[in-house]
Formats: C-alpha cells, structure tokens, sequence
C-alpha cells in the first residue's frame, strides 16, 4: 500500500467522521431548541398550577368561612335555648 493510498483512505474516513460530528451537532441544536421549549412550558406549568392553588385556597377559605358561621349559629342557637326559662 503506498503513502498516497493510506493517505487517501485516511482522508476518507475523516471525512466519514466529519460528516458525522455534524449530524451529531445538528441533533445537539435541535435539542437545544426542544429543551428552551420544555423550559418555557413548564414555567407556564408552574404558573397555572400555581393559580390553581389559589383559586383553591380561596375555595377551602370560603367553606371554613362558612363552617365556622354556622358552627356559631348553631352554638347561639343552642344559648338560647339552654337560657329560656324551663317549664
């Protein structure tokens, strides 16, 4: 095999390896992109889920509010009765 021959083979496969590290940093770029979209999406994710837990806290107070309105109703209710004169 003479110099030029090994020379030429080996310009070949780097050439095969060049083609490849560029299929590969193409593949790296695209993921890149994918990853900057999975990061936006899940901030805005985050932030619904967030207004969700709001909106549920809200909910959950509202019925404490009014748990605790009736639990004073009825415990007036039963003052009231307790201080009526018995018969």
């Amino acid at each position: 095999m003479s110099a030029s021959s090994e020379s030429e083979v080996i310009a070949q496969q780097l050439s095969a390896i060049s083609d490849r590290v560029m299929a590969v940093e193409a593949r790296l770029a695209e993921i890149d992109r994918v990853i900057g979209r999975l990061e936006a999406a899940s901030l805005t994710t985050a932030r619904a889920l967030q207004e969700i837990s709001k909106h549920w806290s809200a909910v959950y107070e509202a019925l404490r509010r009014e748990e605790d309105q009736d639990l004073g109703q009825q415990l007036h209710s039963e003052a009231s009765k307790s201080r009526s004169p018995k018969r």
